[in-house]
């Protein structure tokens, strides 16, 4: 999103710099080959202080107007910074409803204090920040996050007479992947599962699928610069996370035309899918129940093309950046070229 606004937003009247608080990585050198000034504060830990100074004095020197912060350890980079320079607009954005770290909650909720306005991509996350920030619901603006669906027109796949399932995000206990693998195990016949991502919870994940024995039938792709090229190589979307702040790869999944499965009334995803229409929602949490709407699923193709029409409609209508942008443009007070 950052990089999708940095260079969405630029015109002859608006010049945009983005910062990161460490060290550069692809999304920078992204920016920077577009021409969008980037600068690494070069922060050496969470408890790197001097951070703070830097961020003013990039702000000062750019005669910076607006500052847009990500995510919480930016958002109080931020908020500290704003008590360095004057006639400055300092907004930010939360995009989560995990609850856990709750210091991170504690933290944000100082944080917003020196902020004009909070943007949220989802009721989800605005009802989050309301509970464990206390943030009053009139400083927060909710614009969901956007995508250009015709850069997710791919082509059919090439069949190879088996099905794959994927899994696109991070390794993390919130997305709840071993219960998917748990799942994945009682199918039969001719699956396959393809993890798309790299985390912490890796380990514990292929601990799983050895147990289950189920490693022919499992192909981890690690990390990836492009989720078009993950979206490519599967049939079937799942996404048994706890809770999302939005879901991009949602989204993603229904420009591209893949069908998803997801929780029911699960925090973030429920704002983007509609059930049975754009995604099948079903109980994660039981596998045994998993395995059998996917194996439904996969066995009706009337449906898969149902969810698919449905989706890119949705898409086109709710979250692409022809309808998002003209919003983020409002808020920020900037006048369309």
């Amino acid at each position: 999103m950052v990089r999708e606004l940095a260079l969405r937003l630029r015109d002859p009247s608006v010049h945009i710099e983005v910062a990161c608080l460490a060290g550069s990585g692809a999304v920078a050198e992204t920016l920077r080959v577009a021409g969008v000034a980037v600068t690494a504060l070069s922060a050496r830990s969470v408890w790197d202080v001097a951070v703070f100074r830097r961020l003013a004095e990039l702000i000062r020197d750019r005669e910076i107007d607006t500052v847009f912060s990500f995510l919480v350890h930016a958002n109080v980079a931020a908020g500290v910074a704003s008590q360095m320079v004057e006639n400055v607009r300092f907004i930010q954005s939360i995009q989560t409803t995990q609850p856990n770290p709750a210091w991170h909650w504690k933290a944000q909720a100082i944080a917003s204090r020196c902020a004009e306005r909070i943007i949220v991509p989802s009721e989800s996350v605005s009802a989050a920040a309301q509970d464990w920030s206390w943030i009053p619901r009139e400083k927060i603006a909710v614009i969901p996050n956007a995508i250009d669906p015709d850069e997710f027109r791919i082509p059919n796949r090439v069949g190879d007479n088996v099905i794959h399932i994927g899994f696109i995000g991070r390794l993390d206990p919130v997305k709840r992947v071993p219960l998917l693998v748990e799942a994945f195990a009682k199918l039969e016949g001719r699956y396959h599962l393809d993890i798309f991502g790299e985390g912490d919870e890796r380990g514990q994940i292929e601990r799983s699928i050895v147990a289950h024995e189920i490693s022919n039938f499992v192909t981890f792709h690690g990390a990836i610069s492009a989720p078009q090229a993950a979206l490519a190589q599967i049939d079937l979307l799942v996404l048994p996370s706890s809770a999302e702040g939005f879901g991009l790869v949602l989204i993603e999944a229904m420009a591209a035309g893949v069908p998803i499965i997801t929780g029911e009334n699960i925090p973030g995803i429920r704002d983007v899918i509609r059930p049975g229409e754009t995604a099948i929602t079903t109980k994660i949490d039981w596998p045994t129940g998993l395995g059998i709407t996917i194996w439904e699923l996969m066995n009706d193709a009337a449906l898969r093309a149902k969810l698919i029409e449905n989706g890119l409609r949705e898409v086109r209508e709710r979250f692409s950046w022809e309808v998002v942008l003209p919003m983020y443009r409002r808020f920020l007070g900037i006048e369309s070229p």
